[in-house]
């Protein structure tokens, strides 16, 4: 079967790549893509805003790697045709073992769909059966941003792991949509602690009113405390919550970096001594992640949550449609989603 991959050659150019793919491979689940998410890091390699060597080291690639869709065909029979699944666009090396200390979306030789190998920006993705979770009553436009969901769950499982008992206060620092799934999954993972989001956007922590307190940063005093953070600014704004965060965190707290910044960021570092605090560094996911996301997602108040930061795009027809899609969320706030109907 002759199957169309949409690669962006440069930035703000795309073209159609035909590969022939085989339907029937042992372990292999045909999915056509139902609806896609755009994450950041799309829109980095669209606008050409990573440095020229990476451009060049990783183009041309299909983009997207936050996608639901259906099965076509499975030849082991684990799914079936017109099952709704959601893709893992992590792959871990062959001799990576599931069930161990170590995680698939952190150990050497594997790779990551769009970033360096084709994304989900194609007419059907041949994937292994294993890179496959189902999804049974989540709307579909919502299931487009699992993947982002599970990085919420990865860093929400790193917290648990690291962080001591008393949990009375946990913080969320951002405003953006990293901040949003991570609050939204904190208020159901630690329903006993008081969740507290602080931000510097005002328009966007009005949608956090789901949370138990919510600050502009400009507004907490400097008696404001807290037991735990997790950091999900990233960019240019990495530098000043990580300095807010040591200021108010309480000794001994645990802290999850989550947001990516593309410079280096300085750290107080005498007072992370001083205080004794543990910093986790956060980033991806993977089948767990996805298990998870999947299982708190299906919570009728979970995804009707989520489904208040997604912008809806028009239709994915043609390529022309493409470029559209990465204009529009340019100026939408959260998340955008389109149906690909290509």
């Amino acid at each position: 079967m002759i199957n169309r991959v949409y690669q962006l050659i440069r930035p703000h150019y795309f073209s159609v790549k035909y590969e022939d793919v085989e339907m029937e491979q042992e372990d292999t689940v045909v999915v056509r893509p139902n609806y896609i998410a755009l994450c950041h890091a799309d829109q980095r390699y669209f606008q050409g805003t990573r440095p020229p060597k990476i451009l060049q080291k990783k183009l041309p690639m299909a983009l997207i790697h936050e996608c639901c869709g259906i099965v076509v065909s499975d030849a082991s029979g684990t799914y079936k045709p017109g099952d709704k699944v959601v893709m893992i666009p992590n792959q871990p090396p062959k001799e990576f073992e599931e069930g161990t200390e170590f995680y698939e979306n952190y150990v050497t030789g594997g790779y990551f769909r769009s970033s360096g190998h084709d994304g989900f920006m194609r007419e059907f993705v041949t994937i292994p059966k294993n890179r496959v979770v189902k999804y049974e009553t989540i709307p579909s436009k919502v299931a487009a941003i699992t993947e982002f969901v599970s990085v919420g769950i990865h860093g929400i499982t790193r917290m648990k792991q690291v962080a001591h008992s008393k949990r009375d206060r946990i913080v969320v620092w951002g405003s953006g949509s990293l901040a949003y799934v991570v609050a939204t999954l904190a208020k159901e993972k630690f329903p006993n602690s008081t969740i507290i989001v602080v931000g510097k956007n005002h328009d966007k922590l009005r949608l956090f009113s789901f949370a138990d307190e919510v600050y502009d940063v400009s507004e907490i005093e400097d008696d404001f405390t807290f037991d735990h953070a997790f950091e999900c600014v990233g960019g240019t704004g990495t530098q000043e919550a990580y300095r807010d965060i040591i200021k108010h965190i309480k000794p001994q707290g645990a802290v999850v970096m989550m947001g990516v910044s593309e410079f280096e960021v300085p750290l107080n570092t005498r007072d992370i001594l001083e205080k004794g605090l543990t910093w986790v560094g956060s980033s991806r996911s993977g089948r767990e992640d996805f298990e998870g996301a999947v299982q708190m997602m299906e919570r009728p108040q979970v995804h009707s949550r989520l489904n208040l930061i997604i912008h809806e795009s028009n239709k994915i027809q043609d390529i022309q449609d493409i470029y559209h899609f990465f204009e529009e969320d340019t100026v939408t706030p959260f998340k955008t989603v389109a149906k690909w109907d290509i």
